[in-house]
């Protein structure tokens, strides 16, 4: 098959490109992250079981997958800019929806919704970083788009957990709906049109190249490993707040310092482990981050009740953990996808995205339960099957063959 060269980009605007690409992940990436640390507030509110708040973190994420899965008909066909703005224009409404849902039900149809914008949001921004950027440069751009988990964590979670306090939980929403117009207008400003990619296919239906990408068996095992890797976290990561509340009895208003020290913890690491990734190896460096994450995992699962300073190195070594892994996996994954079909194959593993962390969520809410005091048992099994969900995650990366340049079937292993 024809390689798609990267496109040519003067250093500034590439830097441009990625940092509109972060903002517009930020905003992404928080509106999904919010829930999870409002999941108390959520349960007595609507008075819900743990499990029925696991539905509503997985429905945005499964609508996101099934939205994926009929993105990767169209997501080919277009300009990624102009494709890019009309989804996250959507996706900007439906989170102004949730912020104006008046209760559990209509916040469940909001949060579908804003899955099935965002979720194909996250794939749009990995292929066009993998367009645009140079394999060898790869490991770097996606650690500054990766910074938007960071960023979100040190100042977005922080900051809606204050404004869900004082002024409701519906604000949160409504300034992320903010945000997101602010950074429409400037991703449609600064922006290049993106569409090389349309002057390398040939004329074939939308269905003939979902075909041809799901019946490549390197896409294949990249999508199974995509689902271990985002399967590891979110059998953990949607019942924290909840945990750190109930068993180790950190006070409501202490709970967004552990998300502050993560985030400026991750915020200085990713771009560092971007460069190692690129200088050492991808897959040696998601390989060392997928092992070392088993053990923060686990103990963030098996803490007493301590004050918040003796929870913030474990629960930090987790977010640095966590976050370190996914910028070497998703530059692993990224570039296991043939360059002619890139955008297909990153929106139907969107769709395998989404599905796996819904699915962990669901995972996670089954395996926890309350005791008659009120609190979480067993929080430590969802912790050891999103480990050996990671390691399973190590064993697939080696064996998917990577296009690299102008190169192709590059094993990953290789690569390290």
């Amino acid at each position: 098959m024809t390689q798609i060269p990267p496109q040519s980009l003067t250093p500034r605007r590439e830097l441009w490109l990625l940092i509109t690409l972060a903002g517009i992940q930020f905003t992404n990436i928080l509106d999904f992250m919010i829930m999870m640390p409002l999941g108390p507030q959520f349960t007595h509110l609507f008075a819900i079981t743990d499990a029925q708040f696991g539905l509503l973190v997985s429905a945005y994420t499964l609508a996101g997958g099934l939205s994926g899965l009929l993105a990767s008909s169209y997501i080919d066909r277009f300009d990624r800019k102009r494709l890019l703005l009309v989804l996250y224009g959507l996706f900007a409404l439906s989170t102004l929806a949730c912020g104006l849902a008046p209760g559990y039900r209509a916040l469940m149809l909001a949060r579908v919704a804003a899955g099935v914008f965002g979720g194909v949001l996250s794939s749009l921004s990995q292929t066009i970083v993998g367009d645009v950027i140079p394999f060898e440069r790869r490991g770097r751009a996606m650690g500054i788009v990766m910074t938007s988990f960071s960023v979100s964590t040190v100042a977005g979670v922080p900051l809606g957990l204050f404004m869900a306090a004082h002024f409701g939980w519906h604000t949160p929403f409504i300034g992320i709906a903010l945000m997101c117009a602010l950074l429409a207008l400037f991703a449609a400003l600064t922006m290049p049109a993106l569409n090389a990619h349309l002057k390398m296919h040939a004329p074939a239906s939308a269905w003939g190249r979902i075909r041809e990408t799901l019946a490549d068996k390197n896409h294949q095992r990249a999508f199974l490993f995509s689902a271990f890797l985002m399967f590891a976290g979110f059998t953990v990561i949607p019942y924290i707040t909840i945990y750190m509340q109930t068993n180790v009895g950190i006070p409501p208003q202490q709970i967004p310092s552990i998300y502050l020290a993560g985030g400026v913890a991750t915020l200085l690491s990713a771009r560092w482990i971007g460069r190692v990734a690129d200088s050492r190896g991808k897959f040696e460096t998601f390989r060392l981050m997928a092992i070392a994450v088993v053990f923060p995992m686990i103990a963030i699962t098996l803490l007493p009740a301590l004050p918040v300073a003796a929870v913030l190195p474990v629960s930090t070594l987790f977010f640095i953990c966590m976050s370190g892994r996914m910028i070497p996996g998703m530059a692993i994954l990224t570039s296991a996808g043939n360059p002619s079909m890139r955008g297909t194959f990153m929106t139907l593993n969107s769709a395998v995205q989404s599905a796996a962390m819904g699915l962990a969520a669901l995972v996670g809410g089954h395996l926890i339960s309350r005791d008659v005091n009120g609190l979480v048992q067993n929080y430590w099994m969802a912790a050891v099957v999103g480990s050996l969900a990671s390691l399973m995650a190590i064993y697939l990366a080696k064996k998917l063959n990577l296009h690299k340049g102008a190169m192709t079937g590059v094993p990953a292993g290789e690569l390290a």
